[in-house]
């Protein structure tokens, strides 16, 4: 298959959930959209051979997390102080009431880039732990007490679950 075929087809097969994935990690629409289009930028560029790539996804998912976590340190060393808040975390699936997903929305907000990463991977793209360890790099014992702490904190900040003392998330 010619190079800019497969970069077409995986683009557009794989572009918006990996804007979901960026999204979620940088807290910031347009620089997830900047990510992910970075990635692709740097594919057409030739800056990758495609020979080299073994699972084009999960080569597009570790891509874009390197470009997003690349983002991140870049704005805690020039701005530490600001917080991404604009637009929407999540994209509405079927009616729900709007402060539900608001209070969500800003649970989510809440969690560190890595704890909403994993929740991003474990709930919307149905991971495993096993897998999501491949992904981030992490050990599984790891990525699974993200994924934890992510729960237990958003579980509190709505109310279903109230703080016990001596917990540490």
């Amino acid at each position: 298959m010619h190079r800019r075929t497969w970069i077409a087809r995986a683009y557009d097969e794989h572009g918006a959930m990996l804007y979901r994935y960026a999204l979620l990690i940088v807290a910031d629409p347009a620089v997830a959209e900047d990510a992910v289009h970075e990635v692709f930028v740097k594919l057409l560029a030739g800056s990758s051979r495609r020979d080299d790539i073994q699972s084009s996804l999960a080569y597009l998912r570790r891509a874009v997390r390197n470009q997003c976590y690349s983002w991140l340190r870049t704005r805690q060393r020039d701005a530490p102080a600001a917080v991404p808040g604009a637009g929407s975390l999540l994209e509405p699936v079927r009616p729900a009431p709007q402060d539900d997903r608001l209070m969500l929305e800003e649970a989510l907000r809440a969690l560190p880039p890595e704890q909403r990463e994993v929740v991003h991977l474990k709930v919307f793209e149905g991971l495993t732990f096993s897998q999501i360890a491949d992904v981030t790099g992490v050990p599984l014992n790891t990525a699974a007490s993200r994924y934890r702490y992510a729960i237990g904190k958003m579980g509190e900040q709505l109310g279903l679950v109230r703080e016990t003392p001596g917990r540490t998330a």
